[in-house]
């Protein structure tokens, strides 16, 4: 009998090395290398092939004689995920959904599969977590209830295989894929080899039968998915649900899409009943703004196609350390001593001897350079002790020489904010030509950050 050869893995990214060590030399991780039993090659070779559905034999050919059919994606009854998977499901995709623990994963694809099922679409959801009765109990909490809606609670590859074969259904839900383990690798389930496996062999069963798959995936403490690097590029769709648990408002993301935008946003609301499509999130994230506030300011944000209008809060305190502190939550950190160093060297502010701390209202995170100019208004709001009017919106990206430069889709940012009855729009003077404004609000174009906060704060 051959001897089975083994070899350790980095359980963080993916990393092979033929004896254990403390630090993996790929990611710098320490005590992360696990023992497996190494696979022959023939037989990665031929899983390989097989996974990918195609043999040997097949000829590579021109570009312009493949025939393409045009499909029609299938809708939800949740316009939001619609818009985040880029106008619907596409048949034969492999979608990744991760999230924090209890942030509603499970709870929104229960949802969605209700829906699919209530269309006539036959639904698989196969929960290696849960059993079938602590299933039917979370669905009749969610009222959901349909004979075309099939629950198996498995966690064999083989038998998911062998049953996704002889129900043959449209969608397919598994939650999760550290929870799956394939007979054939010998390593824990969770581990590197078994998720690699699993779905590269649930590619293949979506890939060759036409079936949309959705898999969920856990999330370690840094916040991205657990299990190696391949795991997201493996996959057609890669989606991360936000938001904190103690707050009602979750936010879903596409970092990877091959089939729409990654810009897109949805926004959902945690309910009795399940997760409920929030349609105006403007209104959601300014309802609680104080009035009359110093540091506070409204900027208009692009999400994708949608505009946003989301409060940026800044609170500028006389520090007690010898090194002043910058702390920021929902937006980028290394942006706060930035834009405080423009408004000292531009303004004349004398910053260095302040703590700033900013933070974002709602729970989103801001990433565009167009919320610029709001976070340096909020600052020097703070600073001086003067609050902005709440009817003004402020829009535009900060240089380094304290100019104000363009942003994009200016004309739907107005419009949101004339939607939500904003009187005034601060914004980037080179903005201002190519388009009408909509009736009943003022805009101001600002080319240096002194001009706009002059027009912000008077002065």
């Amino acid at each position: 009998m051959a001897k089975r050869k083994t070899k350790f893995m980095c359980q963080e990214c993916g990393y092979e090395s033929a004896k254990w060590m403390g630090k993996c030399p790929g990611c710098g991780q320490w005590n992360t290398m696990v023992e497996e039993v190494e696979k022959p090659a023939s037989t990665r070779r031929g899983a390989f092939a097989h996974s990918q559905g195609t043999s040997i034999a097949a000829k590579a050919t021109p570009i312009t004689s493949i025939e393409t059919v045009s499909e029609p994606r299938i809708h939800t009854d949740l316009k939001e995920l619609n818009r985040v998977l880029g106008g619907g499901i596409v048949r034969g995709s492999l979608v990744l959904i991760g999230g924090d623990p209890g942030i509603g994963k499970s709870t929104l694809l229960l949802q969605v599969s209700s829906q699919l099922a209530n269309r006539k679409h036959s639904v698989l959801y196969i929960s290696g977590e849960e059993s079938m009765r602590q299933t039917k109990l979370r669905a009749d909490r969610l009222g959901v209830s349909s004979d075309s809606l099939l629950v198996y609670s498995e966690t064999s590859l083989e038998e998911i295989s062998r049953t996704i074969e002889t129900v043959n259904p449209d969608f397919v839900i598994i939650d999760s894929i550290q929870t799956i383990f394939h007979p054939e690798v010998t390593s824990a389930p969770g581990s590197v080899s078994q998720v690699r496996e699993c779905t590269a062999e649930l590619m293949r069963i979506g890939k060759t039968k036409g079936i949309a798959i959705f898999i969920v995936g856990h999330v370690t403490k840094e916040g991205s998915i657990a299990g190696p690097r391949l795991l997201e590029h493996m996959v057609d769709t890669v989606l991360y649900f936000e938001g904190e648990r103690h707050h009602t408002y979750r936010i879903l993301r596409a970092v990877k899409n091959r089939f729409g935008s990654t810009n897109e946003m949805g926004i959902f609301e945690m309910k009795e009943l399940g997760l409920e499509e929030v349609a105006n999130p403007s209104e959601i994230f300014l309802e609680e703004r104080s009035q009359g506030a110093a540091g506070s300011t409204v900027v208009a944000s692009m999400e994708g196609t949608r505009p946003v209008l989301v409060e940026i809060q800044a609170l500028i305190s006389p520090t007690s350390f010898g090194n002043p502190r910058r702390m920021a939550t929902g937006i980028d950190h290394n942006r706060v001593p930035l834009l405080m160093a423009v408004l000292e060297k531009r303004v004349g502010m004398l910053l260095q001897n302040q703590d700033a701390y900013l933070k974002v209202a709602g729970g989103v995170k801001l990433d565009e350079p167009a919320i610029d100019l709001a976070i340096a208004v909020s600052i020097a709001s703070s600073f001086r002790d003067k609050p902005t009017k709440a009817t003004d919106c402020i829009i535009g990206e900060v240089g380094l020489t304290g100019e104000v430069r363009r942003v994009s889709r200016i004309e739907q940012r107005v419009q949101e904010a004339a939607k939500l009855g904003f009187e005034r729009v601060i914004l980037p003077a080179n903005n201002l030509g190519g388009w009408s404004a909509p009736g009943g609000i003022e805009l101001i174009g600002v080319s240096s950050v002194g001009e706009a906060l002059k027009a912000a704060l008077g002065g």
